[in-house]
């Protein structure tokens, strides 16, 4: 785990596509974190596997990026990851923080719920994550988010991460509402050039 009580920096937010085959998705990974991504989640329904997560959290190491598993506490804790995202009906962030020490980044979903925002705010989400804010390809049955819940959302002096068809054509109105990283699933891992997709949404943060 990254010794560090500092949340990664702005930028983007790379979340593993579902169902790719692993050296399909290891190699894109790779190229994701060529072009500087601030954090990879590893996303896979209905579980994760423990040797994908373990070869992301090796490239990750090679690159200084944070390694966050989606939903599974457990395995976050016994692969030694830098953090876990927890949505609606996972673990508590109290039962997540005992299982990973005070280092680790936990974050939670919000989705468009500024009360639910602040229950987790209070209760120690390191970030809070909000979306979709525009229709997303992914999760086309999410509920929307607007650009003003995440302006609001600066209230609870938390890292906002904004999700849900997000691209490089609409990106910079996020980070202009307030959001820390953007969460990126097609876009980037669709790109022709996936490492010159992530340097494209890093220089809208660091041009």
């Amino acid at each position: 785990m990254i010794e560090s009580a500092h949340v990664p920096g702005s930028g983007l937010y790379a979340i593993t596509p579902d169902g790719w085959p692993p050296g399909k998705l290891l190699a894109a990974v790779e190229q994701a974190l060529a072009g500087g991504v601030s954090l990879v989640q590893y996303r896979a329904k209905p579980r994760p596997d423990e040797g994908i997560a373990l070869e992301l959290l090796e490239r990750c190491r090679r690159h200084g990026t944070w390694l966050i598993i989606n939903d599974d506490v457990a395995l976050a804790a016994r692969i030694g990851a830098d953090g876990v995202h927890l949505g609606r009906d996972d673990d508590d962030i109290a039962l997540a923080r005992k299982a990973l020490g005070p280092n680790a980044l936990i974050g939670a979903s919000c989705y468009n719920d500024l009360e639910r925002a602040r229950r987790l705010a209070e209760a120690g989400a390191d970030y809070l994550a909000f979306g979709s804010v525009f229709a997303s390809p992914t999760k086309p049955d999410a509920v929307h988010c607007s650009l003003d819940v995440i302006t609001r959302a600066a209230a609870f002096e938390k890292p906002i991460a904004a999700i849900g068809g997000i691209t490089l054509a609409n990106a910079a109105q996020v980070f202009e509402a307030g959001a820390r990283w953007v969460a990126v699933i097609s876009d980037l891992f669709e790109a022709e050039d996936i490492t010159q997709r992530a340097r494209d949404y890093q220089e809208l943060i660091e041009p």
